[in-house]
């Protein structure tokens, strides 16, 4: 994300550095693995570092072509990053147990790098580059959460055959995904985004747009994996699995997007739709698809009010 507001505000060949931020996000990647089964972060803070500290040469030479206050605001980018990566390093060296519990500290620090950066100068980013860059991330994204439930749904059917209780699933998800995509691209963000107080927020709200795009695909892989009897939880955790991240993914892009751009009746529609979709848990196994089909109506509630107020 850092990444993606530096290139909004500073045109330069980074191309080479950009390669070695790559290798550093497939690190991490790999590492990740290992942070949930054995609680070891060596190999995922060794690719974040990487990655960072290429930031960091970034900003750098970002300073080199500023003066004033806008070369203040690319050192303090550089240092924060820095000192913060030497946090995440320092983290690795301390006994196992205090890892969990200063975690959190080293995120906060990365979040408030931005917010101290720029407190007197800011970045001349492109709001309209911003909001496209934003937006294809979430369009690939739920493409991510689109194949995944189809390779879940696959594999079940090659393997159980249980159609009746699968189709539910395959409609209610499909119906999740494409409702998402309408609803996240139903306006635009370029108005509403004219400083950095309006900025920040959009910018790290859309943690929780991606983070819950992308656990509704795992949510749907844990239904179909319940309906053919191979997760072992209830009807009704299977269900919240989508339901959840559904509703915070409809919540979310209300607070960022539909509020700024929604008039009368049609301000409440998400709010609502996300309240509901919560309440469609309690209906276990047709959960999902009762959870696809308020999206879509959503979808349509939403198209319906718009079209009367024009």
């Amino acid at each position: 994300m850092n990444f993606t507001w530096f290139a909004s505000a500073y045109d330069v060949p980074y191309r080479l550095t950009t390669l070695v931020q790559i290798t550093g996000v497939l690190v991490l990647a790999a590492g990740v693995p290992r942070i949930f089964e054995d609680q070891d972060l060596a190999l995922a803070v060794a690719g974040y570092v990487l990655m960072r500290l290429a930031m960091v040469t970034q900003w750098l030479r970002a300073a080199r072509g500023e003066s004033g206050a806008a070369r203040t605001c690319a050192l303090r980018y550089a240092a924060g990053i820095t000192v913060v990566q030497v946090f995440w390093v320092v983290l690795l060296l301390l006994p196992h147990g205090t890892q969990g519990p200063l975690f959190p500290v080293g995120v906060l620090a990365e979040l408030a790098v931005p917010a101290w950066a720029e407190k007197d100068e800011r970045t001349p980013w492109h709001r309209h580059h911003i909001v496209e860059r934003y937006g294809l991330f979430t369009i690939i994204v739920l493409g991510e959460t689109v194949a995944a439930a189809t390779v879940a749904i696959q594999t079940a059917l090659d393997e159980h055959e249980a159609v009746a209780e699968l189709l539910p699933i395959a409609g209610g998800g499909l119906l999740i995904c494409f409702g998402a995509w309408w609803i996240y691209f139903a306006g635009d963000g370029h108005d509403h985004l004219r400083s950095n107080r309006q900025a920040l927020p959009w910018g790290y709200g859309h943690y929780v747009v991606f983070a819950s795009a992308a656990a509704i695909g795992a949510g749907l892989e844990v239904a179909v994996e319940h309906a053919v009897g191979t997760a072992h939880v209830s009807a009704r955790a299977a269900s919240a699995a989508v339901t959840v991240p559904t509703a915070l993914f409809l919540f979310t892009v209300w607070a960022l997007h539909s509020r700024h751009h929604k008039r009368g009746a049609a301000q409440s529609v998400l709010p609502l739709a996300a309240l509901s979709v919560l309440a469609a848990t309690l209906a276990g196994e047709a959960g999902v698809l009762i959870a696809g089909l308020l999206v879509a109506l959503a979808v349509a509630a939403g198209l319906t009010l718009s079209a009367k107020r024009s």
